[in-house]
């Protein structure tokens, strides 16, 4: 069993500066959305950091020569309604994101 970390309680403060409604937090454009959004985006950088063997940037190291190659939009629909997300593709299209199945 695995035990989550404690969010730092200045990154907390830091995130909720603006608050001022209910909206801030859960609206169209809010807090949770905007980090949700985030939060899974770089998941999907690290799943392809991890398939391709280097960070984005960096030399290429693996054998294929396979490198990143732009980004396709997904909407994920759930609760929170909709959320736009950009997914990494790579050259040789074997990247096959284990957060959200293409």
């Amino acid at each position: 069993m695995t035990v989550a970390k404690a969010l730092p309680k200045d990154l907390i403060d830091s995130l909720l500066a603006g608050y001022k409604k209910p909206e801030d937090l859960i609206g169209e454009h809010g807090l949770l959305k905007q980090l949700t959004k985030a939060l899974v985006e770089r998941a999907l950088e690290a799943e392809m950091e991890a398939h391709l063997g280097h960070g984005k940037n960096e030399a290429v190291t693996n054998a294929a020569k396979n490198t990143r190659n732009g980004k396709s939009s997904k909407t994920l629909k759930g609760e929170f309604g909709e959320l736009p997300v950009e997914i990494p593709r790579d050259r040789h299209g074997s990247f096959e994101p284990q957060l959200i199945p293409m």
